[in-house]
C-alpha cells in the first residue's frame, strides 16, 4: 500500500523527531494499539508509562496468535480500504502513515520475518505471537517504557488519571499527554471489557454502543440437525444478506448457529437486518461456482430409483450437511423439479434470530464517534487526550484488517501526541 506523508508527522515508527524538552506520557491499555503508541513516544524521547489491568500485556494479541497470528493483508489499497466500510475514509490516511509494508518491516526489525499465505494474508514465519511479543517487550524496556500491570484506569481526577492497583489502592497519575487504547468489549477476560465507556460518556464524549463484530450468528436449528452436524463445516459456500455482495468460504455449523470467516464478513449487514426486522434471512449458496441453469442441467440426470439424497449427492456432489441444510430450510418437502431444486441450492434461506453475545465476539463495532476526534485522534473535548484501536467507531473483518488498523491508529495517535507536546 502506497504511503503519503501527513504534514509534520513522520511516516514510520523508527523515524520520529525527538521532543525538545523532557515530557511524560501515559498510555492506558496494553494491546497492540497501546504498545505501538508507547514505542513511538519513547523513540521520541518521551518518558512513557503504560498501564494494563491484566497480569501481562498483549493478552488478546497472544490469543490471536494461537491461530497463526494473521498480522495484515497484501490486498491492493482500494480493496483493503473497502474492508472498513463507512470508516474507510477516516482510516485511509492512517493506513498511509503506517500500512501493511510498514507493519512487516516493523516485525522484521524485531527479528520476526513475515510471509504471505495463499490467500494474501500475512503471518510471522514462526506462525506464533509469543516470539514477537517477547521481542517487543524487550525493545520497549530498552526504550525505557515502564509497564504497570494489574492497574486499572477508573476515570479522571481534577488534574490527571485515577488508577487502581491490585491492592485496591487508588493513585493519581499526572502526565503531559495521554493515549487511551483500551479496546472494545470482546473477550473481556483478556482485558477489554468496555469499562471505559461510562467515564468518557460522563465527559460528554459521544460513544456509539459497543456491539459484537466478527461473531457467530444464532440460528434455531432443529435438534436433529444440531445433534448430527454440530462442528461440521459447510465447505465452499457463499453467504449473502439483503442482496449485499456475497462472501465465499467455509462456514461452521455450531450447536446454536453458524460461524466462520464468511459469517464474520457479512456480520454488519446481518446486524442491520436484525435491527430493522428483528430477524435476518441469510442466503446460503451451496454451489457458488455454478449457475441455476448449470445446476438444473445436472439435476435432470436423476435416475428413477434415486432417493433425493442420492440424487443431490450424485449430480451436484452435495455432502450430508448440505443436503440436511436444504431440508432444514423450512420446506415441507424438497422440490423434485430440477429447476426449482437448483434455485433452492443457490439460495438456501437460513433464518438468523440474533448474533452471539459480545463476550464471544472476536471484535466489536461501535466506540467513540469519529466526530469526537480530530485527524490526529485527539478527543476534541479533552485536549491532550488521544484514542486508538477499537475504542474508535470502526470495524473490519478478520484477515489482518483488524490488527492493521489497530497498529495504524496507535501510530497516528502517538504522532498526534508528539505534535501536541511540541505545539
Amino acid at each position: 500500500m502506497a504511503r503519503k506523508s501527513i504534514r509534520a508527522w513522520p511516516c514510520a515508527v523508527r523515524y520520529v523527531r525527538p521532543v525538545s524538552t523532557p515530557r511524560t506520557a501515559s498510555v492506558v491499555g496494553g494491546g497492540p494499539a497501546g504498545l505501538i503508541a508507547a514505542e513511538v513516544l519513547a523513540r521520541a524521547g518521551v518518558t512513557v508509562t503504560a498501564y494494563d489491568r491484566m497480569p501481562s500485556p498483549a493478552r488478546k494479541f497472544l490469543l490471536a496468535g494461537h491461530g497463526g497470528l494473521n498480522l495484515t493483508h497484501t490486498e491492493d489499497r482500494d480493496g483493503f480500504l473497502a474492508r472498513y466500510g463507512d470508516s474507510a475514509e477516516r482510516l485511509a490516511p492512517m493506513l498511509d502513515v503506517f500500512g501493511p509494508a510498514d507493519l512487516r518491516d516493523w516485525c522484521a526489525g524485531l527479528g520476526e520475518q513475515t510471509f504471505v499465505g495463499s490467500s494474501g494474508r500475512v503471518f510471522p514465519r514462526s506462525f506464533r505471537a509469543t516470539p514477537l511479543v517477547r521481542a517487543w517487550l524487550a525493545r520497549l524496556a530498552d526504550l525505557g517504557v515502564r509497564i504497570e500491570r494489574r492497574t486499572r484506569w477508573t476515570g479522571w481526577t481534577d488534574d490527571g488519571l485515577s488508577l487502581t492497583g491490585v491492592d485496591g489502592q487508588e493513585t493519581e497519575v499526572l502526565s503531559d499527554v495521554t493515549v487511551f487504547a483500551l479496546g472494545g468489549a470482546s473477550w473481556p477476560r483478556l482485558g477489554s471489557d468496555g469499562g471505559w465507556v461510562g467515564p468518557f460518556a460522563d465527559r460528554g464524549v459521544t460513544v456509539a454502543p459497543l456491539r459484537p463484530a466478527n461473531v457467530g450468528l444464532r440460528v434455531g436449528w432443529s435438534d436433529t440437525f444440531a445433534d448430527r452436524f454440530e462442528g461440521t463445516p459447510l465447505k465452499h459456500v457463499e453467504l449473502t444478506v439483503r442482496g449485499r455482495p456475497g462472501v465465499q468460504g467455509d462456514a461452521m455449523v455450531t450447536r446454536a448457529g453458524i460461524e466462520g470467516g464468511p459469517v464474520y464478513a457479512i456480520g454488519a449487514a446481518a446486524r442491520d437486518a436484525l435491527d430493522a426486522d428483528g430477524r435476518c434471512v441469510l442466503q446460503v449458496d451451496l454451489r457458488p461456482a455454478l449457475t441455476v441453469d448449470q445446476l438444473a442441467e445436472r439435476l435432470q440426470r436423476r435416475r428413477p430409483k434415486d432417493s433425493t439424497s442420492n440424487w443431490l449427492r450424485r449430480t451436484l456432489g452435495l455432502d450430508p450437511v448440505g443436503i440436511a441444510l436444504l431440508r432444514e430450510s423450512g420446506a415441507s418437502a424438497l422440490p423434485t423439479d430440477p429447476r426449482e431444486m437448483a434455485a433452492l441450492v443457490k439460495e438456501v434461506p437460513v433464518v438468523v434470530v440474533a448474533t452471539m453475545p459480545i463476550e464471544k465476539a472476536i471484535s466489536t463495532a461501535g466506540g467513540i464517534a469519529w466526530s469526537e476526534v480530530d485527524d490526529a485522534l485527539m478527543v476534541r473535548r479533552l485536549p491532550g487526550t488521544f484514542v486508538a484501536g477499537e475504542m474508535l467507531d470502526w470495524e473490519a473483518p478478520t484477515g489482518g484488517y483488524l490488527l492493521q488498523a489497530s497498529f495504524s491508529t496507535g501510530v497516528v495517535a502517538a504522532h498526534g501526541a508528539l505534535a501536541w507536546l511540541e505545539r
